[in-house]
């Protein structure tokens, strides 16, 4: 537990501040303050003040750059971008290092070439949250395991046309190509640890399907920079 940590928690108090880190995370891209302030209903200043704080705190990255896609004099400034921050923020009190032990753990898992076991606890492991969590919307479950559900529209001929039969126009929850999943929960660890970590996570998503009883859909490894490295999409979408 550092200073940054708690400067970090503590400037997540304010609920309007809150709301709009939640809005510029789910957004999973670029937002501007005049989209960010449409969005939850407030003035443009008091959005403006409150993203700043946030990317002061180190939870949001700013970047400049013309929206307007048009250039030289009279294309106007450069507008202020926020986007979520590559950060994690973890508070513990009393302290604990969780992380360290699992980078450890991770270490002798591919030292002693013990992946497959590593996987297939995984997949136990899925299969009891899942049965643990059957009357609970899939959606609602992924949210409270980390996973943030994004329902990207996936590119590529035919992509509304699959929406549709997944229940859904692109950009929802059931998105053409299946929902991808914005954020990993085991971020640092796939860095460090590729295979086994995404190993891991797609056991584990496997293995909480199954324990909902999910027939119709299934857990495919798909990844893409930024994003978790798991799709769970339409057995019929594939």
């Amino acid at each position: 537990m550092d200073d940054s940590s708690i400067d970090a928690v503590r400037t997540l108090a304010d609920p309007v501040r809150r709301r709009l880190y939640e809005y510029v995370a789910e957004a999973g891209g670029e937002v501007s303050r005049g989209r960010a302030a449409d969005a939850l209903g407030i003035q443009r200043t008091l959005a403006a003040h409150h993203l700043d704080r946030l990317a002061e705190a180190g939870l949001l990255e700013v970047s400049r750059r013309k929206v307007s896609g048009r250039e030289g004099p009279g294309s106007g400034r450069p507008a202020k971008l926020y986007r979520r921050a590559d950060r994690d923020v973890s508070l513990h009190l009393p302290p604990r290092d969780y992380e360290l032990a699992a980078h450890v753990l991770a270490e002798a898992v591919e030292r002693h070439g013990a992946e497959e076991a590593l996987h297939a606890a995984a997949r136990e492991e899925g299969r009891r949250i899942g049965a643990r969590h059957r009357d609970e919307p899939l959606p609602e479950l992924l949210r409270a395991r980390g996973y943030e559900p994004a329902g990207e529209p996936e590119e590529g001929p035919g992509a509304e046309e699959a929406a549709g039969a997944s229940g859904g126009p692109p950009g929802a929850d059931g998105a053409a190509g299946g929902t991808r999943l914005r954020n990993c929960p085991f971020h640092t660890l796939a860095r460090a640890f590729p295979p086994l970590a995404c190993g891991l996570n797609l056991e584990l998503l496997r293995g909480m399907l199954e324990g909902r009883g999910e027939e119709g859909v299934r857990a495919r490894m798909d990844a893409r920079p930024g994003r978790c490295c798991v799709v769970i999409s339409k057995i019929n979408q594939d």
